[in-house]
């Protein structure tokens, strides 16, 4: 008898740990299963979550790029991708620093980031570049002020270059007062502003030196289509914006970064998405564009939002 009640009790606990486990199998079941990584993507724990996350990844790539010191190149590329934030003023004060490094590339980099920027509190670091050494940096900073700010504080150094080989005549210009005007019209000067300007540093397509499009050209960019791509920006409408979404998986990274860009600029919330997947794109300069439209993007939808609430 004593046995057979070992053996009752025996069932009635087997019996009991199954059925908690049934229980516990079907509670799980009840549980949404974590969603698997798409493939060519990274696991979900090494990639940021939430907008904030992704918001503080993209500012934390364009700091630590723009002060790169071991990398000049690294650095126009970032201040190229920061001068798309206008008047943000963490990218102002970033640029702004950027104006002391002793590269003449990224000096002249950065000026041109603040005319691109229509930053007014950009001009006086501006016009302090007007003194530079280097004679790419303050012509520069001439052309930048008087194309992008109407302010004419370089008006001398333009006369200088205006005369070439021959000494600008200071009565027929304001001021006269910097020195590098009084050697701007040495051929050798003029030289050295004609390779980096014919070079691209105006109009390279990510960055704004000789350095910054070479680097491009390692890394990829068909320039013709990047110009394309620039002067379609122009024309707000959502057939371009739709064109430039299509163009965020191009194969070249030109055209990638030169998209992304674009579609940043239309501050629409619901293209967040599709700008992040930049943000590990293999070429440097589109990730840098990238978290750069992922500012813009997020940013302008926050204040356009914030108007239609008041």
């Amino acid at each position: 008898m004593r046995l057979s009640s070992s053996r009752n009790v025996g069932a009635f606990l087997f019996v009991a740990v199954l059925g908690c486990g049934v229980a516990a199998a079907q509670a799980n079941s009840d549980s949404p299963a974590p969603a698997p990584a798409k493939a060519g993507q990274s696991a979900p724990a090494a990639t940021p979550h939430s907008p904030a996350d992704k918001l503080q990844r993209s500012w934390k790539m364009l700091t630590d790029n723009v002060q790169d010191a071991k990398h000049p190149d690294a650095r126009t590329q970032a201040l190229n991708a920061l001068s798309d934030l206008k008047t943000n003023a963490r990218a102002i004060g970033l640029i702004a620093a950027a104006m002391q490094d002793t590269d003449l590339d990224v000096r002249a980099a950065a000026i041109l980031a603040a005319g691109k920027t229509k930053s007014h509190a950009l001009v006086e670091p501006v016009r302090k570049l007007l003194d530079d050494k280097e004679p790419q940096v303050v012509f520069a900073a001439a052309i930048t002020l008087w194309k992008e700010f109407n302010d004419r504080s370089g008006e001398d150094i333009l006369a200088a270059i205006a005369a070439g080989d021959r000494k600008a005549n200071p009565t027929l210009i304001h001021g006269a007062e910097h020195d590098m005007s009084r050697t701007l019209h040495s051929p050798s000067a003029l030289a050295k502003i004609g390779i980096e300007t014919g070079a691209g540093m105006v109009l390279g397509p990510f960055g704004f030196s000789v350095s910054a499009v070479e680097y491009a050209r390692k890394n990829g960019a068909d320039s013709a289509r990047v110009q394309a791509i620039q002067l379609l920006a122009e024309v707000r409408s959502e057939g371009v914006r739709q064109q430039m979404k299509d163009d965020l998986g191009d194969d070249d990274a030109g055209a990638r970064a030169a998209a992304v860009r674009v579609v940043g600029g239309f501050h629409r919330a619901q293209d967040a998405g599709d700008i992040a997947m930049l943000l590990d794109d293999s070429k440097q300069p589109v990730r840098l564009a990238a978290s750069a439209a992922y500012i813009d993007c997020l940013d302008g939808a926050a204040a356009s939002k914030t108007t239609e609430h008041k």
